[in-house]
């Protein structure tokens, strides 16, 4: 099990050298919401975590929850700002603003 101070750490790692960064669960529906609307994009700095899938997810889960104050997943980055998970994700690409985001962050 690793210590909260070292996933912290990694996650702060993994926001800041990646334009989009998501924190997923492979079985979620929203976590697969989200991952095919920026699928639609062409990112070139992209990068999803699937917490199901390594040891110590609970863990990052639960210092995600510190860092954004939800504990669901998806957790989605964009330019190291979190903008939410499935159905937010699915809102800002509606409006229009998600393809703004992401050119800001300078992942398109």
């Amino acid at each position: 099990m690793s210590s909260s101070v070292a996933v912290a750490d990694t996650i702060s790692k993994l926001i800041s050298e990646n334009a989009v960064m998501v924190f997923s669960k492979s079985y979620c529906p929203y976590c697969a919401k989200a991952k095919r609307i920026l699928s639609q994009y062409t990112l070139k700095s992209y990068k999803i975590y699937e917490l199901d899938q390594i040891a110590d997810g609970d863990s990052y889960q639960e210092s995600l929850h510190k860092l954004t104050g939800a504990r669901s997943v998806p957790r989605v980055f964009i330019g190291g700002k979190c903008i939410g998970g499935g159905d937010d994700t699915e809102k800002l690409d509606k409006s229009g603003e998600l393809k703004g985001l992401l050119e800001g962050a300078g992942a398109l």
